[in-house]
């Protein structure tokens, strides 16, 4: 019996894979962000349509919740502490207002079309989370996640994580199962929860100043994905421990392991593993749905859906003019936010468990949060677009700038003899250096040294968000092939208008294409050694006509 399950989980596991696998394919020929076709794939597969995955396989959903916590765990990744402090105004600012203006109005609508107080007041919750996950890679996909629209954003979706945690709490009352203690619970978590914010802290400097040292030391990339993992596992289980979300361990984690030489090892080392179980999350999400739920009713699912997205657009809006960007920018990356969140789906379960929400509400609840879902990288390009955010604008990058803290970054793209050269010597003048080559190979001693490494293809646009080249001033193309290089100059240039391109090319007869689309100053392998020859040849006569006369 054991062993059919086994098989049975395993079989479900690699048509997830497969299932993901065929949609990421699709999705990247013909330019649609990968998210959409995980769940689109996913509600394809689930017992809605074909029935090829079942949602009973409590293995598969733990896998998908593997998955989420390791994209939670690299967001935590992006966010030194210092730099949450400076975020501050953000977070707490942003994240309440946003949430206080889809809580009201959400649970006002839903009151008066005649839900009770209990459900309105849980729908309301529900529908003020978004995604933290998906609009953290949507960002990221499009090299915004470091703008200072990106990082606004994803404070307002921190505070909404951190914000999950009396919202459960209070779930039970709103269900009858509770009794006279809950403030009581409730004062208990909010100092349990305070004092865990606090070992992060410690725990953060702990392993920046003792921990980091001595992995680098070893030179063991082995021990560093060891490490990593163990700081993840340990402190989910001790949020888990103490009644609060494995997220927040997992946000948690990240946060511990960041601000350090060691942390963009760590993020390029867990990639292919978030990249995998990512798939196996959206996926999943995307078996929940069941599409003859729409068909029974598609008017009131679409103007629900289409209601939702305008009051979280308005709400993000106005949060984010709060925090000091402009009204278009703020419409733009607004749009962005207007999704059903992960944890939407965990509070909409809850009430339906606890019989606050009918089923047939609960189905048609999860088909709206599917839908904003799916909409989401297409409404985010959208508003990147139209609120002009995708510009080299100076206000943006000076913010971009104030939130490296100073700190000096370089990208060097080509790590042979020359470009490993180059990293070494930035690096000793106190620059913080960015690797990216196609081979693994040839960054892989330089990851062991606690350099940030990206490996890829430049033109890539994933690879190019994982450069920050925002935040960068000197970018140094070291490639063995000169049309590579200008294609490269190219890009890098439409990403950072600012940015000092120093290249490295073969032929004399390129260096009028590479400056052309943008190269700052030009190397010549073939005029630098027509010059040295010609040097020492003069040199040669030279002597050779002293000895003579």
């Amino acid at each position: 019996m054991g062993d059919f399950a086994i098989e049975h989980v395993a079989w479900d596991f690699l048509i997830v894979l497969l299932g993901g696998l065929i949609a990421g394919i699709i999705c990247k020929r013909s330019g649609i962000s990968m998210l959409v076709g995980y769940l689109i794939i996913g509600a394809l597969l689930g017992q809605g349509c074909s029935g090829l995955v079942s949602q009973d396989d409590h293995e598969l959903e733990m896998m998908a919740n593997a998955g989420a916590l390791l994209l939670l765990f690299a967001v935590g990744l992006e966010f030194s502490i210092e730099q949450l402090v400076r975020l501050r105004r953000y977070i707490f600012l942003g994240g309440a207002a946003q949430m206080l203006l889809v809580m009201i109005p959400v649970a006002f609508i839903a009151y008066t079309i005649g839900f009770s107080w209990e459900a309105s007041a849980l729908l309301g919750a529900s529908v003020s989370l978004s995604s933290t996950i998906l609009v953290f890679r949507a960002l990221n996909e499009w090299g915004q996640a470091t703008s200072p629209h990106g990082r606004r954003a994803i404070a307002m979706l921190l505070f909404q994580d951190v914000a999950l945690v009396p919202i459960m709490l209070l779930v039970p009352a709103l269900g009858g199962q509770t009794d006279s203690n809950l403030w009581i619970e409730l004062s208990s978590l909010l100092l349990i929860a305070t004092v865990f914010v606090f070992a992060v802290y410690w725990i953060r400097r702990l392993i920046a100043y003792y921990i980091v040292p001595s992995l680098i030391g070893l030179r063991s990339t082995e021990l560093v994905v060891l490490f990593s993992v163990f700081v993840l596992a340990g402190s989910c289980w001790i949020s888990s421990l103490l009644s609060l979300p494995a997220a927040v361990g997992a946000l948690a984690s990240g946060f511990m392991l960041s601000g350090n030489r060691l942390t963009h090892q760590i993020d390029t080392l867990v990639l292919p593993f978030r990249e995998t179980f990512a798939a196996v999350f959206f996926v999943t999400l995307g078996a929940l749905l069941r599409p003859q739920v729409f068909f029974e009713e598609p008017m009131t699912i679409l103007f629900v859906l289409v209601s939702i997205v305008f009051v979280k657009t308005i709400a993000a809006m106005l949060s984010l003019k709060l925090t000091g960007l402009r009204w278009r920018p703020s419409l733009g990356a607004g749009l962005g936010l207007a999704q059903l969140g992960e944890f939407s789906f965990l509070l909409v379960g809850i009430g339906a468990t606890q019989g606050i929400l009918s089923q047939s509400d609960y189905q048609r609840i999860l088909l709206v949060a599917i839908g904003t879902l799916i909409l989401t990288p297409q409404l985010i390009k959208f508003g990147l677009d139209w609120g002009g955010l995708t510009d080299s604008d100076d206000e943006q990058k000076a913010e971009s700038q104030r939130d490296l803290s100073g700190t000096h970054r370089a990208v060097v793209v080509g790590v042979g003899v020359i470009g490993g050269r180059t990293a070494a010597r930035l690096e000793t003048l106190g620059v913080q250096v960015c690797l990216v080559d196609h081979s693994p190979l040839n960054l892989y001693p330089f990851a062991q040294q606690g350099f940030q490494t990206v490996t890829g293809d430049a033109l890539d646009e994933n690879i190019l968000g994982r450069m920050d080249l925002i935040g960068s001033q000197l970018a140094v193309v070291s490639v063995p092939d000169d049309g590579n290089a200008i294609q490269i100059v190219d890009r890098l240039r439409q990403q950072n208008a600012d940015l000092f391109i120093l290249v490295r090319c073969r032929y004399f007869s390129n260096i009028s294409e590479l400056e052309k689309v943008g190269a700052s100053q030009v190397v010549s392998e073939e005029k630098e050694t027509s010059g040295v020859i010609a040097g020492i040849c003069e040199e040669l006569l030279w002597k050779s006509s002293d000895e003579g006369g």
